[in-house]
């Protein structure tokens, strides 16, 4: 009883404190503000409160955001809706089913297993095989939360095998590699994060630029070459291991008997892997046949699920996570209503003063002073999807501002907007390793700090080289 009514006055403290900051930033901004502008910024500080504190469902937080958008006309309906229409939606809905889909085979499953077989009896490998294997899953699951959630139970059970103990050297390694694994895979693939599609969408829609799946990977991949190994050696020196537990013979024995379990690859295993490389080509072709990337997704959903044809029941498909669904869909719309409302120009043109104006003239100065600003930026505000819709419009009303492409700072911001280590708020991942018990908050602070500074030089060095060489900057 009493864990209960603490839970209660938890609950009913941070939605005080919600509607404090809504009230507050209501009346605290400038009359440079419009009233409507007022209001959607208000609403925004109330949603990323609630967001960062999750007192009630996320799913929750998203219709109560709708409704004060539309009770207080904010917007026309039509573009506060316009979040639910968008082809974003459909991608990331169909990227659930997906997945769900897959996870009706063993082939996740066995490419997992097989991986660690080979690899994973020393230490170095684990590490290694656990950040791969959540690469390789980014070009087929559009989701970091159903990518993180399978290897998570592995993880586990591989710490259990070992007999790793509490607090443990052996026991961070391993779950900060599936958290920051997890983080790094949604980076080289436009469809692997949530924050990718909104950068996608909100660049299309308010810099009339267009980024394809090939694009993406084009522009980010040897950022992505980079973040890995980088990653695999960040956490192995910070959490150096003895001699006698580097090596696991067991853990090969362990992944044998899982595949023997699993016996040999089936028909059904087969027909999901054509499929999601038919889907993966169709991603790629993009310019070619010009459908947007929700489009081959959904072709894949209807492979999957036909009768004789397909590899999963349709009932157990559609049961899926309608709070990202919702969490999504609002954001969106969030995005769009805030530009619409005023307060994202309103607030560009306090950015725009001649100093600031005449530092982003320099590409790369730009690139590097957008990269921190999304950095803070998502430190104080945990959910990636409100940090991308509220940043990304911003930072193209800038660089309209200041006469320039917005596409390399924009294109930056919702990139690095993706990458999140030194809190366990910052990213899904980080959720649901955190939320397995094995790992404290205070285990992310160091390696998540190296993290975050190697993630910005990379990018910098990147922007400096390759994004020059190919004409993004």
């Amino acid at each position: 009883m009493k864990i209960s009514t603490h839970k209660d006055f938890k609950t009913y403290a941070y939605i005080s404190l919600a509607i404090a900051g809504f009230l507050l930033i209501f009346f605290l901004l400038p009359d440079t503000f419009s009233y409507h502008a007022k209001l959607m910024t208000s609403i925004i500080t109330f949603g990323i409160i609630l967001w960062s504190l999750e007192p009630i469902p996320i799913g929750l937080t998203g219709l109560i955001i709708l409704l004060l958008m539309l009770i207080f006309n904010i917007a026309d309906s039509s573009v506060i809706f316009s979040g639910f229409a968008s082809p974003a939606t459909y991608l990331i809905v169909a990227g659930m089913m997906l997945a769900t889909a897959v996870n009706e085979t063993s082939l996740i499953k066995r490419m997992t297993y097989e991986i660690l077989r080979r690899w994973g009896s020393s230490a170095k490998g684990l590490l290694g095989s656990i950040i791969i294997i959540q690469q390789i899953q980014s070009f087929f699951i559009p989701s970091t939360a159903v990518r993180t959630a399978l290897v998570v139970p592995v993880s586990t059970m591989i710490i259990s095998t070992v007999e790793a103990k509490p607090g443990s050297n052996f026991r961070k390694m391993i779950m900060l590699g599936v958290a920051y694994g997890g983080v790094i895979s949604g980076s080289a693939v436009m469809t692997a994060a949530i924050g990718n599609i909104l950068t996608v969408e909100i660049l299309n829609r308010f810099a009339g630029v267009n980024i394809t799946y090939f694009q993406w990977f084009f522009y980010t991949f040897p950022l992505w070459l980079i973040l890995i190994p980088a990653i695999w050696i960040l956490l192995l020196r910070v959490f150096p291991l003895p001699k006698e537990q580097q090596y696991f013979p067991k853990i090969e024995e362990q992944m044998q008997i899982k595949l023997e379990e699993l016996g040999p690859v089936n028909k059904q295993e087969i027909i999901c892997m054509i499929i999601l490389f038919f889907i993966v080509v169709l991603w790629l072709t993009e310019p070619v046949h010009g459908m947007h990337p929700s489009i081959p997704a959904l072709i894949g959903v209807v492979l999957m699920t036909l009768p004789k044809i397909g590899i999963a029941d349709w009932e157990s498909v559609i049961k899926i996570n309608y709070n990202t669904i919702l969490l999504l869909s609002v954001t969106l719309s969030m995005g769009y209503t805030f530009v619409d409302s005023g307060a994202a120009d309103t607030i560009s043109d306090y950015l725009s003063v001649p100093w600031f104006m005449e530092l982003i003239q320099n590409p790369l100065l730009a690139v590097f002073i957008v990269i921190l600003m999304a950095q803070l930026f998502h430190k104080m505000i945990s959910n990636v999807s409100t940090a991308v819709v509220v940043l990304v419009p911003i930072i193209i009303s800038v660089a309209q501002n200041a006469g320039i492409d917005p596409l390399a700072i924009g294109f930056a911001t919702g990139l690095t907007c993706v990458f999140g280590f030194m809190f366990v708020v910052e990213s899904m991942s980080n959720l649901l390793v955190h939320s397995t018990g094995m790992i404290e908050q205070k285990d992310f602070l160091k390696p998540g700090f190296y993290a975050t500074i190697i993630t910005i030089i990379a990018t910098i060095v990147i922007a400096s080289t390759w994004w020059r060489w190919i004409g993004l900057l």
